[in-house]
């Protein structure tokens, strides 16, 4: 397992969760006139802002990548356990994992790309505790 397959999956499942969240804005809100304004949306409205923990994960594990041999085995595993903790979905919470839950009743592509990522989470680095 390779840092940039995780990446790829992340990226997967992000444009997935972005997908499904623009359809849901536009049914309350109305058609997004353009991309650069759906950019704009996701980046400042508080309607997106709950994905933006997956995207600041994203960007994280993109440096560390980056930095290849100078990253520590610690950050990496440290990140690793920080995106497994955060693609858990919960019905009863809030924020993020609450949100994600709703995403994955909603939307079988999103499924697919959270199969797919926590698999290759489960086999980058055993779970501890």
């Amino acid at each position: 397992m390779r840092l940039d397959d995780v990446s790829r999956a992340l990226l997967r499942l992000h444009k997935a969760l972005l997908d499904a969240e623009r359809l849901s804005y536009e049914r309350v809100h109305g058609r997004i006139a353009s991309n650069g304004a759906f950019l704009q949306l996701v980046l400042g409205d508080s309607w997106f802002a709950w994905l933006r923990p997956l995207s600041h994960s994203i960007t994280k594990l993109d440096e560390l990548a980056e930095e290849d041999r100078t990253a520590s085995g610690a950050q990496i595993t440290e990140l690793l356990a920080s995106l497994r903790s955060l693609l858990t979905p919960s019905e009863a919470g809030e924020g993020f994992g609450r949100n994600y839950y709703d995403a994955l009743q909603r939307n079988p592509d999103v499924v697919l790309e959270h199969a797919a990522v926590k698999t290759l989470l489960l086999q980058a680095v055993p779970k501890q505790g």
